[in-house]
């Protein structure tokens, strides 16, 4: 007679199977944004980046919060390239101006050329890119070989051509024009590939399958859920036009010599570079410092809003 082999099997009532697929019914559902926002907030990389980018803000809006010394009046030669004195906390330019007067004044500039061209750069590339991705077939190669041309042209060339023609209109619209309208290229990419993916998606054909237009079904469905690369992409190309504005202006290309911005003060510190250092060094610290913030803040926002970065 065989031996009986025992079999271990759990109670029922040690394992109850209607709790493994147990739903909370007040638990609202997740989303990509609130998980991004979870991820953020555990980052102090995100706060210091964010504070940074705060501070300048409020500088270039509210300049007189920070000193309230005159940029352009009370500049008297007898101070050219002088140190430290009194309210003037890091001394004066080759004219005799505050050194810390003209950071401060000349955030306006610098940041104002940065979301102007980046706004005007992220509207083309969205409008580009999204018909693009979107309807696909002759327009998808009209407008992505539009794009490959423009991607081809270095968007600071290209700014130093159109700011040489136009010459006698240099202010803070037609150098941001010159920059964002070169500097789309890259955006419209991004989105059009994103565009590929989330087209596919079930509930985009079931919008479709129920009677919406492809166009609505574009604006509410397709393109809300593309733009997250876009706003990171938009993030990290604002410092970049920030820096492109100082280029231009280190040329000789850029803003007028009667506008303040760092760009215009680091250039016309060049010719004191080895007699007086700092007041180059002061705008470029602060132009550093105001590119790092923007930039690192688009780092944080890209590994949160990236759902592979997020699954690893």
């Amino acid at each position: 007679m065989s031996k009986q082999i025992p079999h271990y099997v759990a109670p029922v009532d040690k394992t109850p199977v209607v709790e493994v697929d147990s739903v909370k019914l007040g638990e609202k559902p997740g989303s990509m944004w609130r998980d991004a926002w979870r991820s953020i907030r555990r980052r102090p990389l995100f706060y210091i980046s964010a504070v940074i980018a705060l501070v300048f803000i409020a500088m270039a809006l509210f300049p007189t919060w920070f000193t309230q010394v005159s940029p352009t009046q009370g500049c008297t030669l007898a101070n050219s390239n002088a140190g430290p004195q009194g309210d003037h906390i890091l001394g004066f330019t080759r004219q005799g101006c505050d050194i810390w007067a003209r950071i401060v004044w000349g955030a306006q500039t610098s940041l104002a050329v940065g979301i102007i061209s980046t706004l005007l750069g992220s509207f083309l590339g969205v409008l580009f890119g999204i018909f693009a991705g979107f309807y696909g077939g002759w327009t998808d190669s009209v407008l992505s070989r539009i794009g490959d041309i423009f991607f081809s042209i270095p968007y600071i060339l290209a700014a130093v051509v159109v700011m040489s023609v136009f010459s006698d209109y240099r202010n803070v619209w037609t150098i941001s024009l010159a920059i964002g309208g070169f500097a789309w290229a890259s955006v419209a990419r991004i989105l059009r590939s994103e565009v590929l993916r989330v087209k596919n998606q079930d509930y985009v054909m079931a919008a479709i399958a129920l009677g919406r237009s492809r166009f609505t079904t574009m604006m509410s469905h397709v393109l809300p859920n593309s733009l997250m690369p876009v706003i990171v992409v938009t993030t990290l190309n604002l410092g970049l036009a920030m820096v492109g504005e100082a280029t231009l202006s280190f040329l000789g290309v850029g803003m007028d010599s009667s506008v303040m911005s760092w760009g215009n003060d680091i250039s016309d510190a060049q010719t004191t570079l080895r007699t007086a250092p700092m007041a180059l060094i002061y705008p470029s610290i602060a132009l550093t410092v105001a590119v790092l913030a923007f930039i690192m803040l688009g780092e944080v926002l890209r590994d949160a809003l990236d759902p592979k970065a997020r699954t690893r």
